[in-house]
């Protein structure tokens, strides 16, 4: 199974711990300010990012929904609304971020269609072929070991099933991809630092995207790993984009 170089970049380069426990350890750390800041640094384009994500599955209709790296649910929450399963369990390694999202969905009555789960990517406690589609917001950045991750989801995939994957990437346009650069280099850990008190997580955020295998690249890694009918749509310019591959109806 392959290695990618962001499978090793990590968020506390003098820890001893791995990445996945460290990624964990983080996200305990900056729960409190994520969904303000995921707003705030975003110019509130991720929810507009998330529901074309969400798009994707409209035509397939999907009953059972499993999404990957929940976070504080935004993703369910906004899967309960527009594309009105039956049930979505979400899963995160973060028990601080589940927490706040729970708390979410309680406020929102919707603690009869969503789960949240502590839940780990790479060993997914579900059995094979029970989710009509599976969706990964800014999540798979995260995976320690991608491939795994990717190969897990589709284990637990109904055949037939959809993939739907939201990440950054890097702008073609080389005047908007320095700026940018400079944007995730500079600005984001300094308004990190400010609002979570944490900068080293959102100079991991930075040096994760530059890391990360994105485009025909990703599509490869994808095909790779069992799915089928891939393709990649660029949203904001190319700062991110939306993944798609399908479980073979046949596997």
């Amino acid at each position: 199974m392959g290695a990618y170089k962001h499978d090793t970049v990590v968020p506390f380069k003098d820890s001893g711990l791995t990445k996945k426990q460290q990624v964990a350890q983080m996200f305990d750390h900056i729960a409190f300010r994520y969904d303000f800041l995921n707003h705030l640094l975003s110019g509130r384009l991720d929810m507009g990012w998330r529901k074309k994500a969400i798009h994707e599955l409209s035509d397939l209709n999907p009953k059972n929904i499993l999404d990957v790296a929940t976070g504080t649910g935004d993703m369910p929450i906004l899967m309960a609304k527009r594309l009105h399963p039956e049930k979505i369990t979400g899963i995160d390694i973060s028990e601080g971020m589940l927490d706040l999202g729970r708390k979410k969905i309680t406020r929102m009555k919707l603690n009869d269609l969503i789960d949240l789960e502590i839940g780990d990517s790479e060993a997914i406690n579900a059995p094979d072929n029970i989710y009509d589609a599976v969706t990964v917001a800014f999540g798979v950045r995260n995976f320690e070991h991608l491939e795994l991750g990717l190969k897990e989801m589709l284990r637990v995939m109904k055949p037939g099933g959809k993939l739907v994957i939201l990440e950054f990437s890097k702008p073609e346009n080389s005047s908007f991809k320095k700026l940018c650069d400079f944007y995730f280099r500079f600005i984001t850990p300094g308004i990190g630092k400010i609002f979570s008190k944490n900068k080293k997580a959102y100079q991991y955020l930075d040096e994760s995207v530059k890391a990360f295998p994105e485009g025909a690249g990703f599509l490869e890694i994808l095909k790779k790993s069992g799915y089928a009918d891939t393709s990649q749509k660029a949203l904001s310019l190319g700062i991110c984009s939306i993944y798609c591959g399908n479980k073979p109806a046949t596997q």
